[in-house]
C-alpha cells in the first residue's frame, strides 16, 4: 500500500483524498514530518498545486499529492478563485470568507448568481513524474447559508448536480459531484496509465 502525503494540514479535504484514493495511506505533510511553509505564488489553480505537491515531494521525497481549489463567482468576475481560502483578507477564516462573499453579493438578483467550484490536484513522485487533473461543479451562490456540513464555502454553494447546497449534503453525496472529486479520479486513472 503506498504513502501519499498531501500537502494541506485541512482536514476537510484529507477526509475527501482519503476516501477516493482507498487504496493507499493518506496522511498529512504535518503528519509525515514537513513543517515549512509552502508560497503559494500561481496565478492558476494549477500553478499552485504544481507548487505544493513539489515542494513536499523534493523535501520528503516522497509521492506527494496537493490539491488547489477554489470558487469561482460569475458576477464576481471569477473571484474569488485562486485567492479563496484568503477572500477576506486573513487565511481560513471560513466566516469571515463567508460574510464578504454574501456582502459582495446582497445586490446580484437571482438568475445572475451562477458559481462554480474549480479543484486542480496534482501529484509528484520522488522521482520527478507529475501528473495534473482538474475538475468543476457547478450551482449557484445563495443567498443565506443552507446547513453546516462540509467546510469553506459549501454552505452558501448550492450544487446544480444534488439540487442542494453543500452545507446540506452528506460527505458520500459532496464527494459523488464534487469538483475535487472529480479532480481526483481524473487523477487516479492517470497514475493507473502511468503505473504510480
Amino acid at each position: 500500500m503506498q504513502t501519499i502525503v498531501v500537502a494541506s494540514g485541512n482536514k476537510g479535504k484529507l477526509r475527501e483524498i482519503a476516501a477516493i484514493f482507498r487504496g493507499h495511506v493518506v496522511i498529512s505533510m504535518q503528519e509525515a514530518g514537513f513543517t515549512g511553509d509552502i508560497e503559494e505564488t500561481g496565478e492558476t489553480f494549477e500553478e499552485n498545486a504544481r507548487i505544493k505537491a513539489r515542494a513536499v515531494s523534493r523535501a520528503l521525497h516522497c509521492t506527494a499529492l496537493a490539491d488547489d481549489s477554489g470558487l469561482c463567482v460569475d458576477a464576481l468576475g471569477g473571484a474569488p478563485g485562486v485567492h479563496s481560502a484568503r477572500f477576506c483578507g486573513r487565511h481560513g477564516d471560513d466566516a469571515a470568507n463567508n460574510a464578504l462573499l454574501l456582502e459582495r453579493m446582497r445586490a446580484v438578483p437571482d438568475g445572475q448568481r451562477g458559481a462554480y467550484f474549480e479543484s486542480c490536484v496534482a501529484l509528484c513522485t520522488a522521482d520527478g513524474l507529475e501528473l495534473t487533473a482538474s475538475g468543476r461543479t457547478y450551482g449557484h451562490i445563495l443567498k443565506e447559508a443552507a446547513g453546516e456540513g462540509g467546510f469553506g464555502y459549501d454552505p452558501l454553494f448550492w450544487s446544480d448536480e444534488l439540487q442542494k447546497s453543500f452545507g446540506v449534503a452528506s460527505a458520500e453525496e459532496k464527494n459523488a459531484v464534487s469538483h475535487r472529486a472529480k479532480a481526483l479520479a481524473a487523477l487516479a486513472a492517470r497514475c493507473r496509465e502511468a503505473g504510480v
